[in-house]
């Protein structure tokens, strides 16, 4: 059995509605489909996740809203008329549209979610709709009823582990497919919670794993993961086969098929995950799988991805590495401002800590500046908002010593300075700091030398 998702762009019209019904009739084993809601139909275009949030926050303003629920309803009446449904459907889903103004939300953060994790939902009623009218036996199931529980944050939810033992209860008939809308679960109290944007892939990594899926297939827009980013290095070569370790630290440095917490639920529970093209579904596409079926990479590294969202404090102190309590006192300061950083190389007079530069303002890092030279008197402090990392992935990285030679000797011979390397916290990828400036010139060298 198998679990697919497809993405925005592969629901967006009533084209791209044809090609996943192709998709989901020539193969049999693809039991459990797995909505997002309709993306982008060209360049320009709003998401209907977008105009979502843009009702929900006319409703909260006491705004009125009659025109974005005609834009939101338009985009489902156009995928509707595509296969010739009664209007009747349309007026069912327009309805649940317009009861969400009037139901009663305990704050601002509930209403939010509840409104967005209606882009899902209705693409999900409307294409169990059309495959029933298409012949092909469906069944919508709601999260509710599938048994996914969350907890945490209304639009930044986490899973809740009794929804494992609930989904390994479902009965699935088998003569049927099951619809699911993606991106959302309920409360053990009932309200919709959403995961982060791009939740769609953390409900169908969640399915294979409750439901113990012989593969979960994630379909989207481009035929391959790449070894590079394509606006950055001309043609990269596909990824045939990756691990989940090595996709997991490409993701964080910037690999977008999927965001970095979203496979988690098919690692735990060894699923392989085979990223394809909606638009070429003959394509092979990558596969993730566990690292021990990776036992000699073809490549020693599998992928170079970079991140320019990124900010750097940079302390020098002569006798740091004597100084006990230093660090202490740092992360004491992190506490006060509720600032997470991202790395933290030091060496003996010399400390750099990373931070994710979209997470802070220019008041916080002002208040943080000032209270490490209060506190810890450096010899030496500097703010640097000219930072990116570049990460170089590759299982075969743990058996190759010459690797961080290999890339430091890319990068001098092309005058580009290096700012930090580190290869410690993790066998397989190599971070790399550099200036913004020479990101992705960086990039295109490790690419060279290691891609002929």
């Amino acid at each position: 059995m198998k679990v697919i998702k497809f993405g925005g762009s592969s629901l967006a019209t009533g084209e791209q509605f044809t090609k996943v019904i192709k998709i989901i009739k020539d193969d049999s084993e693809r039991k459990v489909i797995v909505t997002s809601a309709p993306g982008k139909r060209y360049t320009g275009d709003t998401k209907v996740t977008d105009l979502l949030i843009e009702y929900a926050k006319a409703v909260m303003d006491n705004q009125d809203y009659t025109n974005v629920i005609k834009k939101i309803i338009s985009r489902y009446h156009e995928i509707s008329d595509y296969f010739k449904l009664d209007d009747k459907f349309i007026a069912l889903l327009k309805n649940k549209l317009l009861n969400l103004a009037t139901e009663e939300f305990s704050d601002d953060d509930h209403l939010l979610a509840a409104f967005k994790a209606h882009g899902e939902l209705l693409n999900a009623l409307l294409l169990n709709q059309i495959l029933n009218f298409q012949g092909i036996k469906s069944i919508f199931l709601d999260p509710k009823s599938a048994g996914i529980i969350v907890h945490g944050q209304p639009n930044d939810a986490d899973i809740s582990p009794e929804t494992y033992s609930n989904l390994a209860k479902l009965d699935l008939p088998e003569d049927s497919r099951i619809v699911v809308p993606g991106f959302f679960g309920y409360t053990q109290t009932g309200n919709i919670y959403t995961f982060s944007r791009g939740g769609s892939d953390i409900t169908g990594a969640l399915l294979s794993r409750g439901l113990k899926a012989d593969l979960y297939e994630n379909f989207t827009d481009v035929d391959a993961i790449y070894t590079a980013n394509n606006h950055v290095v001309k043609n990269p070569e596909a990824i045939k086969k990756m691990s989940y370790r090595e996709m997991r630290e490409l993701s964080y440095a910037g690999f977008s098929v999927f965001q970095d917490e979203a496979i988690i639920p098919a690692v735990k529970g060894q699923i392989p995950v085979n990223v394809k093209n909606t638009n070429n579904p003959n394509a092979e596409g990558t596969l993730i799988v566990p690292e021990q079926f990776l036992f000699n990479p073809a490549n020693v590294i599998t992928g170079i991805a970079c991140s320019k969202r990124f900010s750097a404090l940079y302390i020098h102190r002569y006798l740091l590495n004597k100084q006990v309590g230093f660090t202490l006192k740092l992360l004491q300061i992190f506490y006060k401002y509720n600032i997470s950083y991202e790395h933290m190389p030091s060496g003996i007079d010399d400390l750099t800590v990373i931070f994710d530069r979209s997470k802070l303002d220019k008041t916080t890092i002002n208040h943080l500046c000032h209270d490490v030279k209060e506190i810890l008197q450096p010899d030496y402090l500097e703010w640097i908002d000219d930072y990116a990392i570049i990460m170089v992935v590759g299982e075969g990285i743990a058996h190759n010593v010459n690797t961080i030679g290999q890339i430091i000797d890319s990068l001098t011979q092309n005058n580009i300075a290096i700012h930090m390397i580190n290869q410690g916290a993790s066998r397989i990828s190599i971070m790399i700091g550099i200036q913004e400036a020479d990101a992705d010139n960086a990039v295109r060298q490790i690419y060279k030398t290691f891609f002929k």
